[in-house]
């Protein structure tokens, strides 16, 4: 199967995503003939750049003789241009809204350079341009790909507005960008021949971002939505690594997110962004190749939260009782140990092992249940074998196995002991004798 791998490790626009396409083997002249067949004023400008030592595509798009600029720029030219009173325009109908990079306008839009109006203000909703999408000379799948794109950016922008979809509207030149990123974008991913795209999870940036109704988060709120379900992060960079038309985008194309897959490598791609950022390349990488089998698994390996607190004034018996809450609420193990603390005072080391998700949890457990006034945190990874469970039937009832392998042999092999436990009280026979009975009716089973 062949399959193509998305990197979005400084996040992911829709002319980052061009880019990539063309460097990885799209022929630009395809995109060229899809933004003519869309006969809306707008034209390429395809060139090599280095991004921290990476030469990658850059695709620009020009709506109206305008070139796309990152939002942030658009704006600050824009306000050094008009001054910040005049960030807002008069209210309209309809909600104007941002596809791509520059795209929020509400009422005139203007050059921020020449300070002259766009030759077309009023704007298209959706429905309008779904049907140029329509009655482009492209292919019909790239069609239904390009419209599916649209339809989900439009989805989330209405949630975030709190509008219907049809009755959003986006200003000429955002409208221009986003068709031609995203109509190329489902061209050109049909010309890959790909039979799956599989995507990273999405470096997001961070800070803030200004847009025509003010200065937003990042991921601005539009993105966000278009994410969810898809694992992201931040590097750190404070800045937008991901648009709205790039999470569109990925949010159709992607069938899944994962690390980099097994696969015999092809050739890759690099789709470059408008911005340099000093030591850290901005670019998407795609990378073409043949599947291969998954290797069986000697280990996985997992991200642990280990929270720590230190005690020297807690009732044994309350410390008792914290330690089956913080199980109760999802703790993977908690165990205490004898320390000698200040002032030469005996007392306890505290730990948990958790879940990421579950550490703010068992944080406030600690605080609540216990005298501590701190708990210390850390992150940390942890090999852990394969594991399964098999159930066997003993004379009093069925006992689950946890049973661990690696490299495909078993390695351990262990009864539940709360099946045990129970099954021993039920039936008032020796604990003991559950469990010798459950591990051979186990290695019974594997003659």
């Amino acid at each position: 199967m062949r399959i193509a791998y998305l990197d979005c490790f400084s996040g992911i626009s829709g002319d980052m995503f061009l880019g990539a396409l063309v460097d990885a083997g799209v022929p630009p002249q395809l995109l060229e003939k899809t933004v003519a067949a869309l006969d809306i004023g707008a034209r390429l400008e395809i060139s090599r750049v280095n991004r921290s030592g990476i030469t990658a595509t850059k695709v620009d798009v020009y709506a109206h003789g305008e070139k796309d600029l990152p939002r942030e720029v658009y704006w600050e030219q824009k306000h050094s241009h008009l001054g910040d009173s005049h960030e807002h325009g008069p209210s309209q109908p309809h909600e104007h809204v941002e596809l791509r990079e520059h795209n929020y306008a509400q009422g005139r839009e203007e050059n921020p350079q020449t300070g002259a109006h766009s030759p077309h203000e009023h704007g298209r909703g959706l429905k309008e341009i779904c049907e140029i999408i329509r009655k482009a000379a492209i292919g019909e799948n790239a069609k239904k790909t390009a419209i599916a794109i649209f339809e989900a950016l439009g989805a989330a922008e209405a949630k975030i507005h709190n509008s219907d979809k049809e009755k959003i509207h986006f200003h000429e030149v955002g409208a221009v960008d986003a068709m031609v990123d995203i109509v190329c974008a489902a061209v050109g991913a049909e010309a890959l021949g790909v039979d799956e795209i599989i995507c990273s999870p999405l470096n997001v940036g961070g800070g803030t971002v200004k847009c025509a109704h003010g200065t937003f988060p990042v991921p601005a709120p539009a993105t966000l939505e278009l994410l969810a379900g898809a694992p992201v992060y931040s590097s750190g960079i404070q800045a937008e690594l991901v648009t709205p038309t790039g999470a569109a985008i990925v949010k159709t194309l992607a069938k899944r997110f994962a690390s980099f897959p097994p696969m015999r490598i092809e050739k890759a791609g690099y789709g470059a962004g408008s911005r340099d950022f000093p030591g850290h390349a901005n670019v998407v990488r795609l990378t073409l190749g043949d599947a291969q089998p998954e290797p069986e698994a000697t280990t996985s390996q997992e991200t642990i939260t280990v929270l720590e607190a230190n005690l020297d004034d807690l009732n044994p018996q309350v410390f008792g009782y914290v330690m089956d809450r913080l199980l109760e609420e999802g703790a993977l193990d908690a165990l205490g140990m004898p320390v000698q603390m200040k002032k030469n005072r005996p007392g306890m080391l505290l730990s948990v092992l958790c879940r990421p998700e579950d550490a703010a949890k068992l944080t406030h457990l600690l605080f609540t249940e216990t005298s501590t006034l701190g708990v210390r945190r850390r992150d940390e990874q942890r090999q852990v074998l394969n594991r399964k469970w098999v159930t066997v039937a003993t004379t009093w009832g069925d006992v689950r196995l946890k049973v661990a392998s690696m490299n495909g042999t078993i390695t351990n092999y262990a009864p539940e002991y709360e099946d045990c436990r129970r099954i021993a009280a039920e039936h008032h026979v020796p604990l003991k004798s559950v469990m010798q009975e459950a591990m051979q009716k186990y290695l019974a089973s594997r003659r």
